[in-house]
């Protein structure tokens, strides 16, 4: 076991409550879908409608998120990208700041970098938000819907293929060290005192 501290991975299907979580607790937050490819970059995966397949780890930097999170755990502090969604580019850059190396990193592709982030010694904890799959494709709709992420056609397609796609979505989570829970229980669980980093 390492120190007190390190990553939080919060994963969960697009619409679970990641963002929530991590609001209503007040820690620092990553957000990992800020580290998106450019739409126009080479090679992007595409879907079977012809579009950009957004839900593909493909289309996400993976190395640069979790060298971002080494960073934050060993400095707390870090650069990191602001990705406009509408737009599908990278628009400016932030700084960070995680005082005592600890934060919660929150996304899509949250459960691609736990083994990395385990293996590195930055992992706290790892959990997958869960619940009812009617209510998150209800609640990403909406909030979709409202931030203009996309069209609306492209927007309730998505949720579709996202809602029969979710218990897949968490099976692959939990298989890449995850715990599932409900949003509840995250939050019981994240505002107690800190876990020692995985070993």
């Amino acid at each position: 076991m390492g120190t007190p501290g390190g990553v939080v991975i919060v994963a969960g299907p697009s619409g679970s409550g990641k963002s929530h979580l991590a609001a209503t607790l007040g820690w620092p937050v990553l957000r990992l879908d800020d580290f998106y490819r450019d739409g126009d970059a080479p090679h992007m995966p595409a879907s079977s409608l012809g579009l950009v397949d957004w839900d593909n780890p493909a289309s996400w930097d993976a190395e640069a998120a979790v060298a971002a999170i080494a960073e934050l755990c060993s400095t707390g502090r870090a650069e990191v990208p602001v990705y406009d969604i509408a737009t599908s580019r990278r628009t400016s850059t932030q700084v960070l700041h995680a005082p005592g190396g600890r934060f919660i990193a929150e996304g899509l592709f949250a459960p691609e970098i736990v083994d990395a982030c385990r293996d590195a010694n930055l992992l706290s904890q790892a959990i997958c938000l869960h619940r009812h799959r009617l209510i998150t494709f209800v609640l990403r709709l909406v909030r979709d819907l409202r931030e203009g992420r996309k069209s609306p056609w492209v927007l309730a397609r998505r949720g579709w293929r996202l809602l029969q796609d979710e218990p897949r979505i968490v099976a692959d989570a939990v298989a890449h060290g995850c715990t599932a829970m409900s949003p509840r229980r995250a939050r019981a669980l994240l505002a107690g005192p800190p876990r020692q980093r995985a070993a």
